[in-house]
């Protein structure tokens, strides 16, 4: 790649995630080590936001979503590109068409599998010709699980000389707001679904964003309602499983099988001991169950999108943000019975708070610490930075990776 004007561009800065990571970098890369920009459709928002900031010295570039001569002039300026412009399956394709032709790196917050593949499928021998490093899942969803797997498999490898056949992800703790951005995904894919038979069978495939020639054909578990002997509690489904699970798998496919071929991995969230924690079990799942539904229907639909859901650019406040955080525990068990667990914590809301300050990690990690003959492609956060990854959002970004006594 030749010498570009920055390191990073982050694209959206004015969505709401964009303009709590812009605070973030602001002054956490004030120092003058890595050049950046903001971006977006709107002068006169990005410019309000600039000086929000306290930066004049921030630069301004105008570009619009679907504006593909644009986006190609802004890859040329970057080496790496941050997008907060979603739903992704509306907004997303021809930022990393660009990027994939021009060499270009690119992070993002994606948690649409449906969109991912298309891209993968579209892009994947292009920017392994180019030798752009396309990232996407690098916020709450999938970091935390995908390097949370990452780093206990490291640890079994330390500690056994081998890896784990199973780990479970459990949520202990997850305090946050819901965002009209990630609502409108949400709302997006159940709608691509509810039209697409093929769709909602790759829905369905826990290995649906790993390589076509993966060969995985362990039978992965969906996690209902059921209590979990291991951590001593009652179960229910977690709301990102459906996306971490595939990233995971898809870091496993990445990494030549290092997780094993039969590996198996599940997410839940905990709800406590005895009846209790059994009545809000099922009290979750039933609540999941039925806003799918009732997003498939239009007219439920259009009630919940009128009186009940966030919009776009609606979020948690900026005190609910630093309130927040999220507590995820991984146990992982060897073939010979051995136990290993980990815990990853956030100390900000997971989506948006924590999010912000994981995906500017991730792009200052794509523009500083990979070399520069790694190979192009669709990478994930754990097959493509791992360790690097890891030792940033520990010393910026407020997680903890911590091995603990079983």
């Amino acid at each position: 790649m030749t010498q570009s004007s920055f390191d990073i561009i982050v694209f959206g800065a004015t969505s709401f995630v964009g303009q709590i990571m812009t605070r973030y970098m602001s002054t956490e890369f004030n120092h003058g080590s890595l050049r950046w920009a903001i971006a977006g459709r709107s002068e006169v928002k990005l410019e309000t936001l600039r000086d929000e900031v306290g930066r004049s010295d921030l630069e301004i570039i105008v570009a619009d979503a679907t504006d593909s001569a644009a986006l190609d002039a802004l890859c040329a300026q970057t080496k790496v590109v941050i997008s907060t412009v979603g739903p992704y399956a509306l907004y997303g394709d021809a930022l990393v068409k660009s990027c994939a032709e021009s060499g270009t790196h690119y992070c993002d917050l994606s948690g649409e599998p449906q969109w991912i593949r298309k891209m993968q499928e579209q892009h994947e021998k292009t920017a392994k010709a180019s030798g752009a490093l396309i990232v996407h899942c690098c916020g709450f969803d999938s970091i935390p699980s995908d390097l949370g797997v990452h780093f206990l498999q490291q640890a079994a490898l330390k500690n056994h000389d081998q890896t784990l056949d199973k780990i479970n992800m459990r949520v202990v703790k997850m305090k946050g707001g819901p965002s009209g951005g990630t609502v409108a995904s949400i709302i997006n894919m159940v709608k691509e679904a509810a039209g697409d038979a093929d769709l909602r069978k790759q829905l369905k495939d826990p290995y649906s964003l790993c390589p076509p020639n993966h060969g995985f054909s362990a039978r992965q578990r969906d996690v209902n309602v059921s209590y979990d002997k291991l951590y001593g509690s009652w179960t229910a489904p977690f709301v990102m499983a459906a996306i971490n699970t595939r990233v995971v798998h898809r870091s496993n496919a990445l990494s030549g099988s290092a997780y094993g071929d039969h590996f198996l991995y599940e997410e839940a969230v905990v709800t406590g001991k005895g009846g209790r924690g059994k009545r809000i079990a099922r009290a979750t799942s039933w609540g999941m169950g039925g806003f799918v539904v009732g997003l498939a229907v239009p007219p439920v639909r259009w009630a919940l999108e009128k009186f009940v859901l966030p919009k776009p650019g609606e979020g948690p406040s900026e005190k609910a943000q630093l309130n927040g955080e999220f507590d995820l525990v991984f146990m992982g068990t060897t073939n010979a019975g051995e136990l290993l667990q980990c815990r990853v914590t956030g100390d900000r809301d997971p989506g948006y708070g924590s999010t912000a300050k994981m995906l500017a990690q991730a792009a200052a990690c794509l523009a500083q610490d990979i070399p520069d003959d790694t190979p192009g492609g669709f990478w994930t956060p754990a097959a493509l930075m791992g360790d690097a990854l890891i030792a940033r959002l520990r010393e910026h970004a407020g997680l903890t990776f911590e091995l603990e006594s079983t």
